[in-house]
């Protein structure tokens, strides 16, 4: 007999609300524009301030510059989210996403001080502009499933037929290369979930949806 996990989702919409909440805030105190808002500068992660404003390596995980920019991180994170925890419960996708999130902003911190020093070129970071969105947690998420469940199929528009979650993941990481968007994130949070998708697979080998 199969038995099936109670799948509780509310940690997940809890985190949701969280940044809707936040992008609102953004809203109203940016003059009905997010990326003019105060709280960009506050919560948002500028590596060069960033031994003034140590909140900045968890809060900026929750601030979103734009309509576009919360609406597809929060249907990532919905997605990948219920996903995961399914597989592997509550606790564990918290975990995931935000050591994922850390792991992103370390990594953003870390190439932007490098820059600073005038020992890397600027196009691996800009140490005093801020970084934000939950982003690093999100391709945690995405690189856990993607050891986890490799071959399941997934719709990715404009792509007109289904392909296999690793690659959907990949193609989301490579479009994280564009200018304006913080692929150090993206690429320190997805190797984190890289990580915690071979932990969780030893321990289970076979995963139910």
């Amino acid at each position: 007999m199969r038995t099936y996990r109670t799948v509780n989702l509310n940690v997940l919409w809890f985190l949701i609300a969280l940044n809707l909440l936040i992008f609102i805030a953004e809203l109203i105190t940016g003059g009905g524009i997010a990326a003019r808002s105060p709280l960009i500068s506050f919560l948002g992660l500028t590596p060069a301030l960033l031994s003034k404003q140590p909140w900045t390596i968890i809060s900026s995980m929750f601030v979103h510059g734009s309509f576009t920019h919360i609406l597809f991180n929060m249907i990532s994170l919905y997605f990948l989210g219920s996903f995961l925890i399914r597989a592997v419960g509550e606790k564990s996708f918290l975990t995931v996403f935000f050591l994922g999130g850390l792991a992103g902003n370390i990594l953003c911190f870390v190439l932007a001080y490098l820059v600073l020093r005038g020992i890397i070129p600027t196009l691996f970071g800009d140490p005093f502009t801020p970084g934000i969105g939950a982003s690093g947690g999100i391709f945690a998420l995405g690189g856990a499933l993607a050891v986890m469940v490799p071959r399941v199929p997934v719709i990715v528009f404009p792509i007109p037929v289904p392909i296999s979650l690793w690659v959907a993941i990949l193609i989301f990481l490579f479009l994280s290369f564009v200018p304006g968007i913080a692929w150090q994130a993206h690429v320190g949070g997805f190797f984190l979930g890289l990580v915690a998708g071979l932990i969780f697979r030893k321990r289970r080998r076979t995963y139910y949806f």
